[in-house]
């Protein structure tokens, strides 16, 4: 027996705003709307996520809505029975902790599981701060590739770095990286040591913020004249010669 389409639940897909204070300007109408009809949500990070949703003054109570956390530590088990404990016909939002659920985000998981279920996946339009650097970053915006985070390992993160630095020359492909906050200027200082000179680098730093910093320039123009990237949520891009 078919489910009446009436009763598919939705699975909500709601941006985050990627800089604290900016809800207001940075959110759509829509996403609002979802908040004020939706009770159940899973967030990368609950506090966060309550924090997220009292800015954007919906008239929600907080108390009212029931969060579940999902993140990285999240196995496929344990979020398929956080689907289970929800009643049958409701909705859930997924909230990352900054951007859009399911990109560089665990929020994916819900999301095929969500597939599998035959519910309905809504993605609601908000800020990207992998899309909006490559917008920013003059590079090629056709052809791109996200490589996430490079390894730790000192050696190993330069064999990566070299790899995806042969391939933004040769195959003209912008390489896009991102590194947790606080390994930002090592990575910077590792990855300019041991980078063509001419490789074009661009920093997209506190994007949407008010200290937002946005530029590009070649490893060796970068070379002794670094922004300090300290513990700041920043996305790196590279390019070979334009």
């Amino acid at each position: 027996m078919s489910i009446p389409k009436s009763e598919i639940s939705k699975l909500y897909l709601i941006p985050s705003i990627l800089a604290e204070g900016t809800a207001l300007q940075m959110m759509a109408p829509a996403i609002l709307e979802v908040i004020k009809e939706t009770d159940y949500y899973f967030a990368e990070n609950i506090k966060t996520a309550r924090r997220y949703i009292s800015e954007l003054k919906t008239g929600r109570k907080i108390e009212d809505l029931i969060f579940y956390q999902l993140d990285k530590d999240t196995t496929k088990e344990e979020a398929v029975k956080l689907f289970d404990t929800i009643p049958s016909g409701k909705n859930i939002g997924v909230l990352s902790e900054a951007g859009c659920p399911g990109i560089a985000d665990p929020g994916a998981l819900a999301v095929s599981i969500a597939h599998k279920k035959k519910w309905n996946i809504v993605p609601l339009p908000g800020p990207s701060s992998i899309f909006m650097a490559l917008m920013a970053s003059g590079f090629n915006g056709q052809y791109f590739c996200f490589k996430g985070y490079l390894p730790i390992d000192k050696e190993q993160k330069i064999r990566s770095f070299k790899a995806l630095e042969r391939e933004a020359w040769e195959k003209r492909a912008t390489q896009i990286v991102i590194e947790t906050p606080y390994r930002n200027n090592k990575f910077l200082e590792d990855v300019i040591a041991h980078g063509n000179p001419e490789t074009q680098l661009c920093i997209a730093c506190d994007i949407t913020g008010p200290q937002q910093y946005i530029k590009t320039k070649n490893l060796g123009e970068w070379k002794g004249n670094l922004p300090d990237l300290n513990k700041r949520p920043a996305v790196f891009l590279f390019f070979g010669r334009n």
